[in-house]
Order: structure tokens, then sequence, then C-alpha cells
């Protein structure tokens, strides 16, 4: 299912034994466009830790009537998580703390890279115990050795980034709508108000050459013409299969579900 990241974001965040927060922002990876990390504002539950950050794989079926989303942790555990600057990039260093402190699986470390990993299994062979601390020490020496650039990226900061098409600018990331429950972002929602009053469109991922973080633009390959004649995206009204039907057919472009 199809889901707005704006309409999420401030859903409550309820663990085992209760709220912890509310969803403040996302991570995602922007080299296959999934979603790492939820950030959490923990409010005033939290003396001194204002946010953290959870993986989507820990979150159960949410509930989208009450605006909840359950997660597979209690208060203690995100109580204890590593400290964390959200506002800052997050280096890789704080994502390996962040997964020895849950368990979690790294996304980095095990393959396939896939949109939000798997949590660690209760109950592992010792065999599997031994295999998995010996791929995270490896991964450690290699990523850090490396510097390598884990490419997270905020949902609020590339909210309002301009979009350049190949013969001009023609609008503004407005929002972003994700599949749950695999979590990979399948759209961003153009706004072209400062070329086509009051209309939105969708672009996928796949189409977008480049994003500069410098410039702050979405450098999509195709023709602001082109654009202007596709099948206009009603927020009020849910993406269902016939409207993406729609829009690969009018772009002639691969279908992500076939």
């Amino acid at each position: 299912m199809l889901r707005s990241l704006k309409e999420i974001s401030g859903y409550r965040i309820l663990a085992k034994d209760g709220d912890i927060g509310h969803v403040h922002d996302f991570f995602f990876d922007d080299e296959i466009w999934a979603i790492r990390y939820i950030v959490v504002d923990t409010g005033s539950w939290l003396t001194g830790k204002k946010k953290v950050l959870l993986v989507p794989s820990a979150v159960e079926k949410p509930e989208w009537e009450t605006q909840t989303l359950p997660v597979r942790l209690d208060k203690e555990q995100v109580k204890d998580s590593p400290e964390i600057d959200t506002d800052k990039p997050v280096s890789r260093q704080a994502e390996i703390e962040l997964h020895e402190h849950y368990n979690w699986v790294p996304y980095w470390v095990v393959p396939p890279h896939g949109i939000a990993p798997p949590l660690a299994p209760t109950e592992m062979k010792e065999e599997e115990k031994k295999e998995q601390e010996k791929e995270k020490e490896e991964g450690k020496k290699i990523l850090m050795g490396e510097r390598v650039d884990p490419h997270l990226r905020s949902v609020k900061e590339v909210t309002g980034y301009h979009i350049q098409a190949l013969d001009g600018e023609m609008g503004h990331v407005e929002e972003f709508i994700a599949e749950e429950p695999s979590w990979f972002i399948r759209y961003l929602v153009v706004d072209t108000r400062n070329w086509l009053p009051g209309r939105k469109v969708l672009v996928p991922p796949d189409w977008i050459e480049q994003l500069s973080w410098k410039d702050t633009k979405v450098s999509v390959d195709l023709p602001m013409e082109l654009i202007k004649n596709s099948p206009e995206y009603d927020p009020s009204a849910p993406v269902n299969r016939q409207y993406e039907e729609r829009l690969y057919d009018y772009y002639g472009r691969p279908k992500y579900w076939e």
C-alpha cells in the first residue's frame, strides 16, 4: 500500500509498554530510495534525548485509523539507545552503535541490501551467531577504514528542493510517497505551481538523474512538456494501481512491480 510520508509524520510510536513519541522525520538511502530510519521525537519523555532512530522493520502492522505505529521494542530499550544528533549527517560509527544496541541486522553488512533490514532473530544456532559476529567485525573494519558515505538523507531536508527538467526548472518537491511494508520511496510529489498553477504530478525516483545537495535541486531526465501533460496527481485520492498503470504507460517506462 502506498502512503504519504507527510501524512505519517506526526503518527504516535507505541512501544510494548507505552507511548514513546511521534514520527518527526525519515532518513532515506539516496542510492536505492529506501527508508532506513524513522526519526522519533520523544518530546518530554526522555530528558536530554529529544530524538531517536528506529529501523522500519521494528514497526509492526500500522494502525492507520488511530495514526499509530506499534514497535517491537520496550521503553527501556529506547531510553538506553545511543545518543545520535539527528540534525547532522548520521555517521557509520553511530549506525554501528545503534544496530548493536538493538541487535538489529545491519543493512550494509548482510546482503542483499534490502529496504528494511530484518530484526535479528531471537534464537540462533551457535554457528550462526559466530558467523554474524564475524561479518559485523569485518564490516566495521571495511566501512570505517574506507570512510564509506552511507548516503542517508532527510526527507524534511529534500522537501522543497527544485525540480530541474531537461529544458528548465518546473516546480519543487512537495512530499514523498512510500510503499508499506517495504518502505521503498515510490514517488516524489512535484508541485508545479510556478509553471502550471495548482497542478501536482508524480515522479518515480528511478527517473531522477541527480540529486544535488549543494544546489538543492532534483534533476530528472524528462522534458517539461512531457511532464506538463502527464496524469495529474490528486492528493485527496489514494495512489492506486490503475493510476500507476496510466502514469507508466504515458511515459513508456518499465513498471517497478513487473
